[in-house]
């Protein structure tokens, strides 16, 4: 199983990054999806996930109203669109997914069992 997310960079703040996170080897269509970040010399953290249909989605409070997770199921794939970036969100994305179907949204680390490889987000001017 390997999620491949891409999409990271270098953005002015304010501006937009949109992240993608495809998954091959294992159909997640029907499986829990979510976005971690690693900022600089700080441990992981919740970003935002989205249950297996699209339909239940929870974001961390200091992305809320700015980032945006959803799904393509046909196409295996997860997004993150992040809008008014700010020096803080500079960080490691890294996409994971749960290993269940039908499930609920997880906040936690603990309950994702595959990660992908991260992608660098750096906002600066």
């Amino acid at each position: 199983v390997q999620l491949q997310a891409s999409g990271g960079g270098l953005v002015q703040p304010g501006g937009s990054l949109k992240l993608s996170c495809a998954v091959s080897g294992r159909n997640f269509g029907v499986s829990t999806m979510g976005w971690f970040r690693r900022p600089p010399g700080k441990g992981r953290e919740f970003v935002a996930a989205i249950n297996w249909n699209g339909g239940s989605t929870s974001y961390v409070d200091s992305v809320k109203g700015r980032f945006t997770i959803s799904r393509d199921s046909p196409k295996n794939t997860v997004y993150l669109r992040m809008n008014s970036l700010k020096p803080e969100d500079t960080a490691v994305y890294y996409c994971a997914g749960h290993q269940d179907y039908f499930g609920p949204v997880y906040n936690s680390a603990d309950d994702y069992d595959y990660w992908g490889q991260g992608t660098q987000v750096t906002v600066s001017s």
